[in-house]
């Protein structure tokens, strides 16, 4: 069910109107999994061209999976008006985009009747049902708009050989009709995060708009494309070419590499191609200079083409700088934001294309920056007091406005409106800047939680590297009280303690847990947010040092705060972080329990095991077999016999990142020297616990262990 723009604003089920929301008198409440996980889930914005309107996705979760809804919703940059539901159908809209005359949306879906996705447009103006526009066996995806709107690119992956809709057809019926079944490889990788890899490769389809038009793949027919090592950037689900149009559609950009088959002995680039939109021609690099090319853009005037680069050298953790090439000439690139030691998460554009701004993560936030789009040092924008922007939306027209999504570790994420000279209104007020709200989705469930943002501090380490901490407080939190201490400890390593709401290891429910616990957070060396320099500062030394600076942040923590118990500690993490776990048990005995989702045992199981095994042999100084005593002097099975910490250990069995081999190899030390442990194994989880029931059993399990173990 759809309605018309205009019906959006005067009809349907509204959401509560900005600045309507009131306290309530009742008391606060502590947070539960059943609050945290219903808690509606506000998508990115995605601005129209013309600057009025802001398109976001919002989901209303359900412990049963197949009644979750996504549907997208509509609001004004205005903020005059309510947010309205735009959609309302059993299928979620993935991947929206406007047209060029922002009078129509387009997005992948799969309707009734549809086996599997196909791109959709739903007319704005004239209202009424989306009308399906593509009819391919593959499936469509990634949708975008030609500059003229009368035509749409979009990805889908095909079989090799296959140039078209009815070759990819023939093929698929030939391997339903085998009678054996067999995966066959010939070089690496095999298998990423939590599935096996086919021989299926991403292209790009151009479909007319104009009625009997037929999709045309425009990329398969290449001799590019049938080049051994070819495909797209791969990503946690999907593997994509991240392609667009050019200013004047006559040419498409791509995001690809050819060295898929170096992912065993060196990095794998990806590079910038473009290519005629009506086919014909083999695409050309846009620009020579070795490394890594990713998030291309155009300016609104066309001039340039602006993406992020990160150089391939021997370090790890390189920072990604945004740069920018002149267009159509393309050639050297030159780079924008200069003199800054952060890394863009996310770039866009002002409407005149003078000003780039960029959101760039900074210990636990997010904070805006400028840049003049000829280059130059970025200067700080908005700074909120606490969490940060996610995500950044300018219309291509019209005046600079910026629409962002805001959140905390308190503040559910929303869309807002950035004032760079404003306050801001809510508890994300304070800081350098401003934003208002045009969405209150969840603010109303979030005042009736009794939680507080983090409390920050740092420590030195023993190389005189300044490392950041916080804690979080338990609910009913009373500083005359004793708490014990739970150590949670991020993933990565290139990651950090965002001051955000997060399902998986959510900061106040695990301060929840055994009657009330604080909860410590160390951003350890090889943390993201802190400079180039910090994070590649753990290469040769990937677990030894960083477990030393949180052991040294626990003892600040204990020493600045009197109401942290010094004799109740224990810690716990994932993937990283369970790694790190996993050396605790092996080097020190101040913790009463230990809590391992994930977790590498043996650095040498790992590198073989993995879904990606260069980087560890970059990080460690060299393959297993050339001796650098590093696999073995930081492996933690090497101390088994020191094992004597009680382990709550965890992994989901379609888990290819640290594969349950690690899980099992750590279980077998701890039955062998009968250290007290729990293993938990999920059948049906990868890296990530995802299933609602799971998830809540996962804190259910993880609050047990803490209750016992953590009791005065």
């Amino acid at each position: 069910m759809t309605r018309t723009l205009a019906g959006v604003l005067l009809a349907g089920c509204a959401l509560t109107a900005p600045g309507a929301l009131a306290q309530t008198a009742a008391a606060k409440k502590p947070l539960t999994h059943e609050t945290l996980w219903m808690m509606k889930r506000v998508g990115a914005p995605i601005t129209s061209p013309n600057g009025k309107w802001v398109l976001f996705s919002v989901v209303e979760p359900s412990y049963e999976q197949d009644k979750a809804v996504t549907d997208l919703w509509l609001v004004p940059t205005d903020g005059a008006a309510a947010p309205r539901r735009l959609t309302n159908t059993k299928a979620g809209e993935n991947d929206p985009v406007w047209s060029p005359d922002s009078a129509s949306i387009a997005f992948a879906t799969r309707r009734e009747g549809d086996e599997v996705e196909q791109i959709y447009v739903l007319d704005l103006a004239q209202g009424g049902e989306a009308r399906r526009v593509t009819t391919v066996s593959t499936g469509a995806s990634h949708p975008q708009w030609r500059p003229d709107g009368k035509a749409i690119l979009f990805e889908t992956r095909v079989f090799p050989g296959a140039v078209d809709d009815e070759a990819n057809k023939k093929i698929a019926a030939e391997r339903k009709a085998r009678k054996y079944n067999v995966r066959t490889y010939e070089h690496f990788p095999v298998r990423y995060w939590n599935e096996w890899l086919d021989d299926k490769q991403p292209t790009v389809m151009v479909q007319g708009l104009e009625p009997g038009a037929v999709a045309r793949d425009i990329l398969s027919p290449t001799a590019f494309a049938h080049t051994d090592g070819f495909g797209g950037v791969q990503g946690e689900t999907t593997t994509s070419l991240a392609p667009i149009w050019s200013p004047d559609g006559s040419e498409i950009v791509i995001q690809a590499t050819l060295e898929r088959w170096n992912a065993a002995f060196a990095h794998v680039q990806h590079h910038l191609y473009r290519l005629p939109a009506a086919g014909g021609a083999e695409p050309k690099e846009i620009t020579p200079t070795a490394g890594e090319y990713g998030h291309a853009a155009f300016s609104p005037d066309g001039k340039s083409l602006y993406f992020t680069f990160t150089p391939d050298t021997d370090a790890v953790y390189n920072l990604g700088r945004l740069s920018k090439v002149a267009w159509p000439a393309g050639g050297a690139a030159t780079v924008v934001a200069r003199d800054f030691d952060r890394e863009p998460a996310h770039f866009a554009i002002s409407p005149d294309s003078r000003t780039v701004y960029l959101l760039a993560p900074e210990a636990a936030g997010e904070n805006l920056y400028s840049v003049p789009a000829d280059g130059g040092k970025p200067t700080l924008v908005a700074q909120p007091k606490v969490g940060g922007y996610t995500a950044l939306s300018l219309p291509s027209s019209g005046k600079t406005q910026l629409i962002a999504q805001y959140g905390s570790s308190v503040n559910p994420a929303e869309i807002v409106k950035i004032d760079p000279n404003g306050s801001s209104t809510g508890q994300g007020g304070g800081g350098k800047g401003g934003h208002n709200n045009l969405t209150e989705i969840d603010t109303a469930v979030a005042a009736g939680i009794d939680w507080q943002p983090p409390r920050h501090f740092t420590t030195v380490n023993a190389q005189g590297r300044t490392i950041h901490s916080m804690i979080v407080l338990p609910p009913n939190f009373d500083p005359a009280r004793k708490y014990p201490l739970f150590v949670f400890i991020h993933g990565g390593a290139a990651s950090n303690n965002a001051d955000q709401i997060g399902l998986r290891w959510n900061y106040h429910l695990l301060a929840a847990s055994a009657g009330g616990t604080v909860i410590l957070m160390t951003d350890y060396t090889g943390s993201t947010g802190f400079g180039e320099a910090f994070s590649q500062a753990i290469k040769l030394d990937p677990l030894k040092g960083p477990a030393e600076e949180i052991n040294q942040a626990a003892d600040e923590a204990i020493r600045r705060f009197p109401f942290i118990d010094a004799t109740r500690q224990c810690a716990g993490g994932a993937s990283y972080g369970g790694h790190l776990t996993n050396w605790l048990e092996a080097t020190t005995t101040r913790y009463r329990c230990l809590i391992s989702h994930a977790g590498e045992v043996d650095l040498t199981t790992q590198w073989g095991e993995s879904d990606g095994i260069y980087n560890r042999e970059l990080n460690n100084g060299g393959p297993p077999w050339e001796g650098n005593p590093i696999w073995r002097e930081q492996s933690a099975i090497t101390y088994a016999a020191n094992w004597k910490t009680p382990m709550l250990m965890s992994i989901g069995e379609r888990d290819f990142r640290v594969p349950l081999g690690n899980t099992l190899e750590a279980w077998a030390v701890l039955q062998h020297q009968r250290v007290p442990s729990r293993l938990l194994v999920w059948p049906d989880a990868w890296h990530w616990i995802t299933k609602p029931e799971d998830s809540r059993h996962f804190y259910e399990e993880v609050g047990d262990w803490l209750a016992k173990y953590l009791k005065n």
